[in-house]
């Protein structure tokens, strides 16, 4: 998707439940800053949730958007941050959740070693391999 000097990148986006199954999945240049894909993976949260992402997150936009659908946004704040925000370390160790989902991604060598030069189809074969996390979690479960 995007050329950069080492050649295509790209950076893979991801909403995960309190289970760490996906939710949504979306794919930006490797050079685009993450906070661009946020407002897609952000809209129609369910009000009270809380919402765990990491330092390249942390915009005013953002924390704006999460608190007009009335989520709490628990993002520690970067360092040149001015002004403070409630940030909670205790609940930020459950972001290890996306963490695993992105693991079991890799686990597969075609997402691992981009193998699909085409955009649509990358992103296809993530949901493909999303859904089968999906699956595993029901059969677990039962």
């Amino acid at each position: 998707m995007g050329r950069s000097r080492g050649g295509l990148s790209t950076k893979i986006h991801a909403l995960v439940d309190a289970e760490g199954r996906p939710i949504r999945i979306s794919l930006t240049p490797g050079q685009a800053h993450d906070g661009t894909a946020a407002d897609a993976l952000l809209k129609d949260l369910k009000p009270g949730a809380i919402l765990l992402a990491d330092k390249a997150y942390d915009s005013n936009a953002i924390r704006k958007q999460a608190q007009e659908q009335d989520v709490w946004a628990n993002i520690p704040p970067k360092s040149n941050r001015k002004g403070t925000f409630v940030f909670s370390a205790f609940l930020y160790r459950y972001r290890n959740l996306v963490e695993r989902f992105f693991n079991k991604l890799k686990q597969y060598r075609g997402i691992a070693t981009r193998y699909d030069k085409n955009p649509e189809n990358f992103l296809a074969a993530i949901k493909l391999i999303a859904a089968r996390i999906w699956i595993r979690s029901y059969e677990s479960a039962a």
